[in-house]
């Protein structure tokens, strides 16, 4: 567990004013290109102990009377179902979640903007249930010549092919659900409008990651190129900068790459002098300057890279990633001399496991241990049995942990148990009568009903959000589910828990 290694305030201070420069430099309309998680950023709390997630929408609601915002979501995202890894929710509907957020918190979007559309059908479904809720959607296209015929770019063919997005304040903040939605396209196909109609107007770009004023090999960034190895990003000292004033800067590759190309094509759209000299100019990003303990967020990156190993290797095992992903992410964690067993929660979990094959337990077929480490650093194990799934009985024996609550009384009713049981196996005629963690936490909640000690130690279930836990085989999508909702920190060995080829809910 870590202490607080960054600072929210000092944060929100030094970004609001960098942006606010930001906008003084063009003397119209400023479209700022909002690169991550708008909402949500686990990425950047885990690796920045004590940044608040959603920091980002308080920024912006710093800035309410001054923006506009604008969402792209790539038509190829909705038509193959592209799933946002940590809610295990399609891109489709993470942009709906996104908006209902924003909403919550104030802030509305003035359009969506489906980038690349290929008249596909999904993308038209989205788009009509998105009209018929009152939301204003555009069709963006793939543009023309890009990204060596400049002039076709610039121009009626290119850009001049989108239809213009009608804002109002000075500031148009155009963000997505991920990677690759649109939005630089979207920014630029804006600035060739405007200045179409006579109209001035600049384009900034806002990315948390990487931190372009740490070291290259710092394990915070190196924790970047770990979560987006999927996607072969390469962290680099940027060329263009250090050219341009003789400063080391960190980018990433696909940012240096296209830079001569966007070079040109602002400078065909503006026509007058451009102010960035380096991709790093282009940015507003101030998340290193709030850094107040070095060493607390070295630590966390460090965790964070473990973590994803285990998350590659768990999908190239379900056949969701390449080899290459799992041998880059292998690569990264050698350069930093890091082990899977440096995150503390392996190790137990696996000997739970062992324990459980040593007792035979109960006869089972195969066995899975768990392990979760609490807040103040206790760690607490549990593995599988005919009742119950390593994952439900590690989390009832750490809220009753938590509780004081001796291991030796029950919290789940047994006639509950039972019923539960029965309904499996009688009435949905499903092949395992094992309880997974989502029905274990339903039968907690009735259980608590008339049982002060089950409603106790239920409250304590909220304290196990940011846990480490570590299971020695992959989840079952009912422990998945339940472990996703209580928000923990989740990794599991690539073992599959049976030999059936399909799980039953």
């Amino acid at each position: 567990m870590f202490g607080v290694g960054f600072d929210n305030e000092k944060y929100l201070k030094e970004q609001s004013e960098e942006i606010l420069k930001r906008i003084n430099l063009f003397n119209g309309k400023l479209y700022l290109e909002f690169g991550g998680k708008l909402l949500y950023d686990y990425h950047a709390a885990r690796v920045l102990p004590g940044y608040d997630h959603n920091i980002k929408i308080k920024l912006l609601q710093q800035l309410k009377d001054k923006i506009d915002i604008l969402l792209c979501i790539y038509s190829g995202d909705i038509a193959r179902g592209r799933i946002r890894g940590d809610f295990g929710i399609t891109y489709d509907a993470d942009a709906l979640k996104l908006i209902d957020s924003l909403r919550e918190y104030g802030l509305d979007i003035k359009a969506v903007v489906i980038t690349r559309f290929e008249n596909q059908t999904p993308v038209i479904g989205f788009k009509n249930k998105l009209e018929h809720r009152g939301i204003k959607v555009y069709l963006h296209y793939a543009t023309k010549g890009y990204p060596t015929d400049v002039n076709t770019i610039v121009s009626e063919e290119g850009y001049g092919k989108n239809p213009y997005i009608e804002t109002e304040k000075p500031v148009v903040v155009v963000t997505g659900p991920g990677p690759g939605s649109g939005k630089l396209a979207t920014c630029l196909s804006q600035l060739y409008h405007d200045y179409k109609k006579g109209l001035q107007s600049g384009y900034a770009k806002f990315e948390t990651f990487p931190i372009w004023n740490l070291p290259l090999k710092h394990p915070v960034n190196v924790a970047y190129e770990a979560a987006t190895a999927d996607l072969e990003d390469v962290n680099m000292i940027d060329p263009y900068h250090l050219n341009a004033y003789g400063v080391s800067a960190v980018n990433y590759n696909r940012d240096i790459e296209i830079f001569p190309v966007l070079q040109r094509i602002l400078k065909k759209i503006m026509t007058d002098e451009l102010p960035y000299k380096s991709p790093t100019d282009m940015g507003v990003n101030r998340v290193g300057f709030a850094i107040v303990d070095d060493e607390i967020v070295r630590e966390a990156a460090k965790q964070e890279i473990i973590r994803r190993y285990f998350r590659y290797n768990y999908e190239y095992i379900l056949g969701l990633e390449k080899q290459q992903t799992l041998e880059r992410i292998i690569l990264l964690m050698e350069e930093l001399n890091l082990k899977p067993e440096d995150r503390t929660v392996v190790i137990p979990a696996r000997q739970a496991a062992e324990r459980a094959r040593e007792k035979n337990c109960e006869g089972l077929n195969s066995v899975c241990g768990s392990a979760i480490q609490l807040s103040d650093g206790t760690i607490i194990t549990g593995h599988n049995s005919s009742l119950m799934t390593a994952p439900s009985s590690m989390i009832l024996n750490a809220i009753k942990y938590m509780a004081g609550i001796p291991d030796k009384i029950h919290l789940l009713s047994s006639s509950i148990i039972e019923h539960i049981k029965t309904l499996k196996r009688e009435y949905l005629e499903l092949k395992h009568e094992v309880m997974d963690l989502e029905e274990t936490l339903i039968a907690l909640s009735i259980s608590a009903t008339n049982n002060p000690v089950a409603e106790a130690c239920m409250e304590k279930l909220k304290y196990l959000q940011g846990c480490d836990v570590h299971l020695s085989s992959i989840p079952s999508p009912g422990d998945e589910i339940g472990l996703r909702r209580l928000k923990v920190n989740l990794t599991a060995d690539a073992n599959f828990p049976t030999k059936d080829l399909f799980w039953e809910r």
